[in-house]
């Protein structure tokens, strides 16, 4: 007998965190998108074995961030000390062909389109816009970024407003005074919460000796607190911390660090076994595949071991901000400007990427980009597992209701 959709999703969140775990999936009950967003893993389990979906056609293989979806876009400050607005999340990024990752992207456009009331003709459109953008950027085969200087309409407004934090709001919003005028993060119920405090003293030694050992002189800085982070959708039950650090020259001088644990990625279980270059680490694997893929990567973005684990270590910035589907795609002028931006970004990753460790070189995702043949099936398997997913959602809804009562 088929395991429920229930019992996939918690055999696969099984090694999580399960008093974290079940905040993943009160978020994914709030709603289809959110549940989509959740549950990367059976949109590629679903994609490789299902009989009942349009089958995709053939593409180049390329670098992909795997779990792209509208909310995995967003600005974020560079290591240039610049503002960008790109893809922000290499989880589960690796080589795939190059359709997967504009088959989620365009499901996660009709999912999220549907639950916001947009008519079906409306939604098509939408698909067609980011399409048309992503195989024109290919088309002419050179990658394009968008910084504050360059962006348009509500992208340039949302990148002026993040520009406009300060990380004084930041720490304000983050951090607290204790009794003896010490500065500390504050607790914050489902967002920071507090660690056992040999940990605490374990983490704040090696990450104040790792910052030393690793990084310019600059970073030379003492790690003052740590809290357990929660943050985001599909990552909560994992291990994520977010770091005080003080520049002891300056001690008014402080920074945030985000230190989130590497996982596997689903995608290589449902690739040929030899296609995937050897990573000395999860954590390399994503920093590397980031670091192709995105024009300027994020300051301080490193791998690194903590407790024989790996993580991603960077700056935790003001200037660090996704996109809420609820704010941005309001109308129909403003979802075909993002959808726009976000094709052309998509292209510009793969395009940026070819070529390196594997992945297709720039010819062929030219002439991919040229070869328009492949849109409608995409499109239709994009409606095709938007359905499945609300479907699934609906099942999940009922079953984590009833856990809740047991």
């Amino acid at each position: 007998m088929p395991q429920s959709i229930f019992d996939r999703i918690t055999a696969f969140n099984a090694i999580r965190n399960p008093n974290i775990v079940k905040y993943k999936y009160k978020r994914m009950s709030r709603d289809a998108f959110r549940f989509f967003r959740g549950t990367c893993h059976l949109f590629y389990e679903d994609l490789a074995q299902s009989t009942a979906l349009p089958t995709l056609p053939a593409s180049p293989l390329a670098w992909v961030c795997g779990d792209l979806h509208l909310e995995n876009f967003g600005s974020y400050k560079a290591d240039n000390q610049l503002v960008y607005f790109d893809l922000t999340d290499f989880d589960e990024g690796c080589l795939a062909p190059a359709i997967w990752e504009i088959a989620r992207f365009s499901t996660s456009i009709v999912v999220a389109l549907t639950q916001l009331g947009f008519e079906k003709k409306a939604i098509e459109q939408a698909c067609q816009v980011y399409l048309t953008a992503y195989a024109h950027t290919l088309k002419k085969g050179k990658a394009r970024y968008i910084e504050p200087q360059t962006a348009k309409g509500i992208v340039r407004d949302f990148l002026k407003q993040v520009s406009e934090n300060t990380f004084k709001t930041l720490l304000t919003e983050r951090t607290e005074t204790d009794d003896k005028n010490k500065i500390r993060l504050r607790n914050i119920e489902k967002r920071l919460l507090p660690l056992d405090a040999q940990l605490k003293e374990k983490l704040l030694t090696e990450t104040t000796l790792w910052l030393k050992a690793h990084r310019e002189e600059r970073f030379h800085w003492v790690i003052l607190d740590a809290g357990f982070r929660i943050s985001g959708t599909s990552s909560i039950g994992i291990e994520r911390y977010i770091l005080l650090a003080q520049n002891p020259r300056n001690p008014k001088e402080m920074e945030l660090l985000d230190m989130k644990q590497a996982m596997p990625s689903v995608i290589p279980m449902f690739m040929p076994t030899d296609l995937q270059p050897t990573w000395a680490s999860e954590a390399v694997r994503i920093v590397a595949v980031q670091d192709k893929m995105q024009n300027t990567t994020p300051a301080l973005l490193s791998p690194f071991i903590f407790d024989d684990k790996p993580f991603i270590f960077k700056e935790m910035q003001p200037m660090s901000d996704k996109l809420d589907i609820k704010t941005v795609f309001q109308n129909t002028e403003n979802t075909h400007h993002v959808l726009q931006n976000m094709g052309l970004l998509t292209a510009s990753a793969q395009l940026r990427s070819s070529g390196r460790q594997g992945a297709a070189p720039a010819d062929d995702l030219i002439a991919f980009g040229a070869d328009t043949t492949w849109q409608k099936t995409l499109t239709a398997f994009a409606f095709a597992y938007a359905q499945q997913v609300n479907s699934d959602f609906e099942q999940f809804v009922l079953e984590w209701g009833k856990q809740k009562k047991t």
